[in-house]
């Protein structure tokens, strides 16, 4: 799938199973929840910039848990309709809030 694709492709980042989800991981830190069903994707990323834009689109929502309070969102996407270039963008933005600044740096520009 193009999403673990886009977040792999961060550098030093994994991919780990905890809770029977998917989370990429640098470091220690997670930037990107992401749970496939068969007809749908769950994802959830931290967007210190983009948070309340991102909450603007009708797949978006704040994270529960507590985590909206640290700018984390929720997505939901069913029947495929995944826009892959935002969700780049954001898995960009998240890894970069994550991750030590010398990776960060390492991605290009959004």
């Amino acid at each position: 799938m193009a999403v673990r694709e886009a977040a792999l492709a961060c550098p030093e980042s994994r991919e780990e199973h905890p809770w029977g989800q998917s989370a990429f991981k640098v470091g220690k830190k997670t930037f990107l929840f992401m749970t496939e069903f068969p007809d749908a994707l769950n994802c959830s990323m931290k967007l210190p910039r983009s948070f309340e834009f991102a909450l603007e689109y009708p797949f978006a929502s704040a994270a529960g848990y507590g985590l909206a309070r640290a700018r984390w969102i929720e997505c939901r996407f069913v029947d495929g309709e995944v826009p892959l270039d935002v969700l780049r963008a954001w898995i960009g933005e998240s890894f970069r809030a994550i991750a030590p600044k010398r990776l960060g740096n390492l991605l290009a520009p959004d």
